[in-house]
């Protein structure tokens, strides 16, 4: 088991470190009291660097009282319950009420146990490069919104591959990596598939899939839906310029496009959840009185961002699916 890492490319001194490996491990439960620690002169050999160096790093953890030296045997763990304070990198795709609940969730988990930095790629592969490539060695944990970013998951693969978590999507490149995802197909499918009945008195269902923000499996899971219960389907990119016609249902994933909708509908003053209906994408607290109520696919953000927190401050590895469900209003 692993305990220093030294990496010679880093702005983090050496010292420093070996300083922040022994707390994470600590932290992580990889070290615990009177453990004994790598000798001086194996971490000198090991990495390359002088015996001041490694004698700097377990010098500054003597004085906090962190660990302990036995002459001529070496240097022990002397406490677990130091006021060691994780500093986790959470990076987001961009910024909005989903987004916020997820957050304001794990924040309320984690109750003041880390120092959290938010930042955001806004979709933009170099940003995302430059963020990562910042951030590497300088944060105890990684938590990374990758998006359908082309490149995201090489860069994800720089960081330290035991600090990292995947929040929101995943995907096979990464599949490896402890993860709280949606399953964007399958949640399609099955939210479709409850409201199958509603969906009958409809004569077609349209998907709204600009493919720029929105995560493939969405599409992949409408087409399926559709295909194997013999729904008259269209895949569309945007709305701009279109007639709503009478029998038809809209799949929204974005609300920019659910305003369009809707207001659309009031111009051809057609009547929603009758004449034609409409099922967004993500539940917000508005969707549930616009217009009488907006039917919506989503998961549960709240759970989403406890489950997270759970699994970094219990040190767990998994791959966890967060549960969706179609919740039916007057819009359908």
């Amino acid at each position: 088991m692993k305990i220093i890492k030294v990496a010679s490319g880093s702005n983090i001194p050496k010292y420093k470190q070996i300083v922040n490996s022994i707390e994470n491990a600590i932290a992580d439960n990889r070290l615990k009291k009177n453990d004994k620690l790598p000798s001086v002169n194996k971490v000198s050999l090991e990495f390359s660097i002088s015996r001041d160096t490694v004698l700097l790093a377990y010098d500054e953890l003597k004085k906090r009282g962190i660990i302990y030296a036995i002459l001529g045997k070496g240097y022990y763990v002397k406490s677990v319950e130091f006021s060691f304070e994780q500093r986790i990198f959470l990076l987001f795709d961009e910024l909005n009420i989903f987004k916020e609940d997820i957050y304001n969730s794990f924040l309320e988990k984690m109750n003041n146990r880390a120092q959290i930095e938010i930042f955001f790629h806004h979709f933009n592969i170099e940003m995302f490069k430059k963020l990562i490539n910042e951030s590497n060695g300088n944060y105890s944990k990684y938590i990374i919104m990758p998006t359908n970013l082309n490149g995201a998951a090489r860069l994800i693969k720089t960081l330290p591959r035991q600090d990292v978590y995947i929040l929101d999507q995943t995907n096979s490149e990464l599949k490896d990596y402890p993860s709280i995802h949606q399953n964007f197909v399958n949640d399609m499918y099955n939210g479709l598939l409850q409201g199958k009945d509603l969906l009958k008195k409809y004569h077609k269902l349209i998907l709204i899939f600009p493919g720029f923000r929105e995560p493939f499996g969405m599409k992949i899971g409408f087409e399926k839906f559709c295909l194997n219960f013999s729904f008259q389907y269209e895949i569309i990119t945007d709305f701009n310029n279109k007639e709503i016609q009478q029998g038809e249902v809209y799949i929204i994933p974005d609300d920019r496009d659910l305003v369009k909708v809707v207001e659309k509908g009031k111009f051809q003053k057609l009547k929603l959840g009758t004449d034609f209906g409409i099922i967004s994408y993500n539940e917000t607290p508005l969707k549930k009185v616009v217009e009488n109520g907006i039917t919506t696919i989503s998961t549960d953000f709240n759970q989403m961002g406890h489950l997270l927190a759970t699994m970094i401050l219990e040190n767990k590895k998994s791959q966890i699916e967060n549960k969706s469900n179609l919740i039916i209003r007057n819009s359908l």
